[in-house]
C-alpha cells in the first residue's frame, strides 16, 4: 500500500520541454520517458491517481521545492493536499 503524502508535484506537460533537471533532483520518484519528459517511477503513484500529480515523500520536500523553483519553463507546481478530499 502506498502511504498518503501531504505534498504532490504537478507536472504541466504542455509547458515542459524535457530538460530533465527535475528528474535529477527527484531521482527517487521521477524518471524520463523515451522523449525525455518526466514521469513517475513505477510504484510511486497510488492506483487510479492522476499521472501528472506525483506524491512527494517528506524527505524529498526540499528537493521538490528546488525542482519547482528551478524549472525554466515553470512546468512544475507543488500542491499541498493536507485537508483536501
Amino acid at each position: 500500500m502506498v502511504e498518503p503524502h501531504p505534498i504532490r508535484l504537478h507536472i504541466d506537460w504542455t509547458r515542459c520541454d524535457g530538460r530533465g533537471l527535475c528528474t535529477e533532483l527527484l531521482a527517487d520518484v521521477l524518471e524520463r520517458d523515451e522523449w525525455g519528459y518526466p514521469i513517475a517511477r513505477p510504484g510511486t503513484l497510488p492506483r487510479g491517481a492522476d499521472a501528472s500529480d506525483i506524491p512527494i515523500p517528506a524527505h524529498l520536500a526540499a528537493a521538490a521545492a528546488d525542482a519547482e523553483s528551478l524549472c525554466p519553463l515553470l512546468a512544475l507546481r507543488l500542491r499541498d493536499v493536507i485537508g483536501r478530499p
